[in-house]
C-alpha cells in the first residue's frame, strides 16, 4: 500500500529540536531533511544579577524553546533551581511548555492558540491589571508582548538568533533536482534568510510551503508565495498531519 508521503522530499528548517518530526515524516513514507536556517545562541551578560532580580517576579513569560534552554542552562551555572523562583510560568506552544516541565517548571498558563497575539488578549483575564511579568526573549522577538500587554513588561534577551549559511548551496541543489520538495517554515526568520538567499536563484514556484502559526503564513506571503499546509494547531506534528491528510487525499483522487 501507497504511503501518504512516498516519493515526498520534506524539509525542515528549524534546529535539531525537530528531530522527532523527521522520524514521523519517515515513517510516513517520506524523505526527510534537516536544513537549519537560523541558529541560536545564549547570550550571557549580567546573569547572576539577573537572576536574582528574576527571581521576585509574578510571572515568567516563554514563548520559544530557545528561551527555556537558555534560562535552564543559566540557572544550572549558577547553581539555581525552579523552586528558587517565587513566580509562575506562562509558556506559548505546548513544546516550549514540555521542555520547562522536563526542567521541572509547572506552567500555570497556555493560550488557546499558540500565538503571541492571543496571548496577549488572554494573559490579562487571568493575571490582573498589575503584575510584574518578566519576558525570556530571543534578539528577534517581535515587540508584540511589549506593546500589546497592558501593563509594564520587563524584557530580558538571553539568547541571539543568526542566519545559518551553511546548508544554503545543499538547499539549492535540493530544489533545483527533487520535484515540488515540501518545505516546512517555523519562524519569519527563517522564511527571510530563504527569501534572502536561495529564492533569487530558485524561485518560489519549484516547492510546496507549510507554515506553523499565521505570522510565519504572512511572511511566506509576504514575498508572493502561496501556503498550502497552514493547520489551526501552531505545532511541527501538526503541520505533518496536514500534509498527510492532503497527500493522502491526492492519491484517492488519482
Amino acid at each position: 500500500m501507497l504511503k501518504p508521503l512516498e516519493g515526498k522530499t520534506v524539509v525542515v528548517t528549524g534546529s535539531s529540536k525537530t528531530t522527532t518530526v523527521l522520524y514521523e515524516i519517515q515513517k510516513l513514507g517520506g524523505e526527510p531533511v534537516l536544513y537549519p536556517l537560523i541558529e541560536t545562541a545564549e547570550i550571557i551578560e549580567d546573569d547572576q544579577h539577573k537572576l536574582e532580580l528574576a527571581r521576585n517576579f509574578d510571572w515568567l513569560i516563554f514563548t520559544s524553546q530557545n528561551a527555556v534552554d537558555a534560562f535552564s542552562k543559566k540557572l544550572k551555572r549558577h547553581q539555581l533551581n525552579p523552586s528558587d523562583f517565587s513566580g509562575k510560568i506562562a509558556a506559548v506552544g505546548s513544546k516550549t511548555a514540555q521542555l520547562l516541565k522536563e526542567n521541572h517548571f509547572d506552567v500555570s498558563f497556555i493560550p488557546t492558540v499558540f500565538s503571541a497575539d492571543v496571548f496577549i488578549n488572554e494573559f490579562p483575564q487571568l493575571v490582573g491589571e498589575h503584575p510584574s511579568c518578566l519576558f525570556l526573549r530571543g534578539s528577534k522577538a517581535k515587540d508584540t508582548l511589549k506593546k500589546g500587554l497592558p501593563f509594564e513588561l520587563t524584557e530580558w534577551t538571553i539568547y541571539d538568533t543568526h542566519e545559518n549559511l551553511s546548508t544554503i548551496d545543499s538547499f539549492i541543489q535540493l530544489i533545483q533536482t527533487k520535484e515540488q520538495p515540501i518545505i516546512i517554515f517555523a519562524s519569519p526568520s527563517a522564511v527571510d534568510v530563504f527569501a534572502k538567499y536561495i529564492a533569487p536563484i530558485v524561485g518560489w514556484g519549484k516547492a510546496s510551503y507549510a507554515s506553523i502559526g499565521h505570522i510565519t503564513a504572512a511572511r511566506i506571503e509576504h514575498y508572493g508565495a502561496h501556503v498550502t499546509y497552514k493547520p489551526t494547531k501552531y505545532t511541527m506534528l501538526a503541520v505533518l498531519e496536514e500534509i498527510r491528510k492532503r497527500e493522502e487525499n491526492k492519491h484517492d483522487r488519482t
